[in-house]
């Protein structure tokens, strides 16, 4: 089978603790494994010819977990940005955030920051990371910014469009057309809703610590037999 590669894929990044659990393990343990697909399997994923790829790795409802969970995440998120998204700078991968600062700590906002900048003139690919993030959230502030440069006299209310309104997302990337939910959830889980409206879905059971580069081709092999129309029909079906 010849393989469709999509422009852009997102990954709900789920299992991390079910995996843990399935092998006596902490929690956290799941999510350490988790991490590690960031230098194994996103990098193969862009090697493929996808040009971006978004993961949803920390909401903001997920500060509900339990304080030690919530940081050992943030922890964890450090050192990814500090030293496992290094190899980054050396592959043309542009590292960019979607979320809110919000109660992030400074130590991982500056971690943030520093990935961003030593990755900001990468132009082959980029990944998208979502923290501290929940979609209903951005179309909310989009809806906030546009409002700001209306009432500011910088465009007109004919001037927003469904593609316009990209640009006041928390980063104008392009509509995603493979979603990709681990662990076997049936849920969007409140994630990236504007850019999903014509996106395929995959849910593989595989939990994220699990998601190695074949599992992602299976989902290419089902995302490739998907007959995307965008609310069309074929010539063919059009008098029935």
């Amino acid at each position: 089978m010849e393989l469709k590669i999509p422009n852009h894929v997102a990954i709900i990044c789920d299992g991390n603790g079910r995996w843990a659990k399935e092998r006596g393990l902490a929690r956290t343990a799941g999510h350490k494994a988790g991490s590690e697909i960031f230098t194994t399997t996103i990098p193969e994923i862009f090697k493929m010819g996808v040009k971006i790829v978004s993961v949803f790795v920390f909401s903001r409802e997920n500060f509900k977990r339990s304080k030690e969970e919530v940081n050992f995440l943030m922890d964890l998120f450090v050192k990814l940005f500090n030293t496992k998204l290094k190899k980054y700078k050396e592959t043309d991968i542009k590292v960019v955030f979607s979320g809110t600062d919000k109660p992030l700590e400074d130590r991982v906002l500056k971690a943030m920051d520093k990935i961003v900048e030593e990755t900001k003139d990468h132009t082959k690919h980029i990944l998208n990371v979502c923290l501290n993030y929940s979609g209903d959230y951005e179309i909310v502030d989009a809806a906030k910014k546009f409002a700001q440069d209306y009432k500011a006299g910088k465009v007109n209310l004919d001037d927003l469009t469904t593609d316009s309104f990209y640009n006041y997302l928390y980063q104008p990337l392009d509509p995603i057309d493979l979603l990709i939910r681990t662990s076997g959830e049936y849920r969007l889980s409140n994630f990236m809703l504007y850019q999903l409206s014509y996106a395929e879905i995959c849910f593989p059971k595989t939990y994220f610590p699990d998601f190695t580069k074949e599992e992602f081709i299976k989902c290419l092999e089902e995302y490739s037999k998907r007959d995307r129309r965008f609310g069309g029909i074929k010539d063919e079906d059009k008098s029935n």
